[in-house]
């Protein structure tokens, strides 16, 4: 099957920048696309970036401006820039990829979770 492994994750004071990656491995034959996601407590997981095969980006509002997000294919993985991090962006990060295990047969793989904690 597929793996995706997080690392990047930690605490920070508002204002300071982090960085995430996201590997993945495993059966792939091809991904479409990858993607971040977050949850913070007592809260639903929510879509924070996501890209596609072709580099064609997508945020949620409440990152724009801060977040940025890339991936090299290559390396199957993807990363998040996060800039100017503020104590709302508090929350478990999960990677997200839209894999091929063959030609045609896409499925959806998520991460174990990376901790971003920011501190006022």
């Amino acid at each position: 099957q597929v793996q995706l492994v997080e690392s990047g994750g930690g605490l920070v004071q508002a204002g300071e920048s982090l960085r995430l990656s996201c590997a993945a491995s495993g059966s792939i034959y091809t991904i479409a696309t990858m993607g971040w996601y977050r949850q913070a407590p007592g809260k639903q997981r929510e879509s924070v970036a996501i890209i596609n095969s072709n580099g064609n980006t997508h945020y949620a509002d409440s990152v724009k401006g801060r977040f940025t997000i890339s991936r090299d294919n290559a390396k199957n993985t993807v990363y998040l820039q996060m800039n100017s991090l503020k104590p709302e962006d508090t929350a478990v990060y999960y990677c997200n990829a839209r894999v091929a295990t063959m030609p045609a047969k896409f499925s959806t793989f998520w991460g174990q979770g990376t901790l971003v904690t920011v501190s006022s």
